[in-house]
Order: C-alpha cells, then sequence, then structure tokens
C-alpha cells in the first residue's frame, strides 16, 4: 500500500483529503505543520509527499527546502497543493522535486487523488 504523507493545516481539508485516498487505497499521515512533519519523516519515508505553502510555522517551500537537504528524500516525488499562486514556474521548482503545483480551489479531491495515482503508479 502506497504511503501519501500530506502536510496541511486545515483540519476539514485534512478530512476530506485523507477519506478520498483512504476510499482509492492509499495509507495516509497527517502533519499540520513543518516541525511536525520533519519529525515523522525522520521515522519514516513515505511514497510521496502533498504540501501546502501555508503553515503556521515554517513557510511549504522552506519546509521543502530542508527536506531535500536530505539524501534520503531526493528522489521523493511532492505535489504542492496550495491556495496560494506565487508564481512558480516549472522550471523554478524542478529541483525541488515537485511534480505538480495544483491551486485548492481548482480541483476536486477526486481530481487530486487521479494527480497522485499518475505520480506514483
Amino acid at each position: 500500500m502506497k504511503k501519501i504523507f500530506i502536510v496541511e493545516d486545515d483540519d476539514f481539508l485534512i478530512d476530506i483529503y485523507t477519506t478520498k485516498l483512504k476510499e482509492s487505497g492509499f495509507e495516509t499521515e497527517v502533519a499540520k505543520d513543518g516541525e511536525s512533519a520533519l519529525s515523522f519523516l525522520k521515522k519514516t519515508t513515505p511514497d510521496i509527499l502533498i504540501l501546502d505553502l501555508v503553515l503556521p510555522d515554517i513557510d511549504g517551500l522552506d519546509l521543502l527546502r530542508e527536506i531535500k537537504k536530505d539524501n534520503q528524500f531526493q528522489d521523493l516525488p511532492v505535489i504542492i497543493l496550495s491556495n496560494l499562486d506565487n508564481g512558480l514556474k516549472e522550471k523554478d521548482y524542478a529541483g525541488l522535486g515537485i511534480k505538480k503545483y495544483l491551486i485548492k480551489a481548482n480541483h476536486k479531491p477526486s481530481e487530486i487523488v487521479e494527480e497522485i495515482k499518475k505520480i506514483i503508479k
């Protein structure tokens, strides 16, 4: 079973995404802030990281840069799932392992699951 690690601070969205992912046969783990995410990643390696950019303690991109310093996570695929459109272009984030940058408001949970399936097939 593929393990999806979600870093998201909104309880409502956590519930929606974890429910949809579990229905699709994925195991899910959640962290609500960057510190918790780093702590979790010291113990296990997920198959994909779903990352919000706006987090309570560490900005999502700063968190991702920190994660990618560890060789263990160099090949970890990442989907940014945020309502923040910061204008990043593919060339700007290719080195961070970001496979997709999805705006939450523009994608249904089922569409997000399909994107995950494409990446970790």
